[in-house]
């Protein structure tokens, strides 16, 4: 899997940028850092992936227009790759797959020593780009991939009572008071638009008051509780997956709009 198309440009254009505004200094703003000192991975991905990749990750950047190759559409890496491929995203961004001496010939720049040489502190640099890859698995659509995370989460915990299909067909359905909903139809009752902000607090179920008179496990704790703990964000990257499986799994074309909870 290969993610290819961001230029080195991208760093030349930011390094520009910081340059002219330093040299502007006595009449304009001050001059921004080469280095964010934030750490997320949205932010690093605006300043340093958007100008090829665009803001959504598709490819769109500003200046993609001018690169040899159009830059990848991050936002199908687990749809073309059998699931989001996170160790080898990793690798890809910061060029230990890569080999430096032919990296000349590839557009996108080795993220690694770039961001080694940025910033002095190891431990920054590596959640710098582990933020950036879990920004870029974010982006991800609707996947149904038999390795996807998604799909892995859903037949271990969802399908003994919604069934391997999402139909409502599992093997403890009949002992359950009311039989699970068809997931599959989220799409087609809510006017063609699948309700991912609701579906995602349906299965955190945290923050929904009649959760405990429900059958349905609140994932949100148990994920939370699984051995050695984990992070809230690690619980938001297993439901985040969740809600994207049943988005590709939709009989209607899915489109991941964000609804009002309580739309349907």
């Amino acid at each position: 899997m290969m993610i290819r198309g961001c230029a080195t440009g991208a760093v030349v254009l930011t390094l520009l940028g910081v340059g002219a505004a330093i040299g502007d200094a006595q009449t304009g703003p001050p001059a921004p850092s080469v280095v964010l000192d934030s750490v997320a991975g949205r932010d690093n991905f605006e300043r340093y992936c958007a100008s090829c990749h665009g803001r959504g990750g598709r490819g769109d950047g500003p200046v993609a227009s001018a690169l040899r190759a159009r830059p990848a559409d991050l936002t199908t890496l687990a749809r073309r790759n059998e699931g989001f491929q996170r160790e080898s995203v990793r690798a890809y961004v910061t060029g230990a797959d890569r080999n430096p001496d032919a990296h000349g010939s590839e557009a996108m720049p080795v993220w690694g020593p770039i961001f080694r040489g940025l910033d002095p502190s190891d431990l920054r640099t590596t959640q710098r780009i582990d933020n950036i890859v879990s920004f870029i698995e974010s982006l991800q659509g609707p996947s149904t991939a038999a390795s996807d995370l998604g799909s892995q989460l859903f037949r271990t915990h969802c399908a003994t009572c919604h069934g391997p299909s999402g139909r409502g067909g599992g093997p403890m359905a009949d002992q359950l008071r009311r039989m699970p909903p068809d997931l599959t139809q989220y799409t087609a009752r809510n006017g063609g638009v699948f309700p991912s902000e609701r579906v995602q607090r349906i299965i955190d179920g945290r923050d929904v008051p009649s959760h405990g008179d429900r059958e349905m496990p609140v994932w949100g704790d148990a994920f939370q509780a699984v051995r050695g703990g984990t992070s809230e964000q690690a619980v938001k990257a297993r439901i985040d997956a969740i809600v994207r499986y049943l988005a590709g799994i939709q009989e209607r074309a899915a489109s991941l709009d964000t609804l009002r909870p309580g739309h349907l």
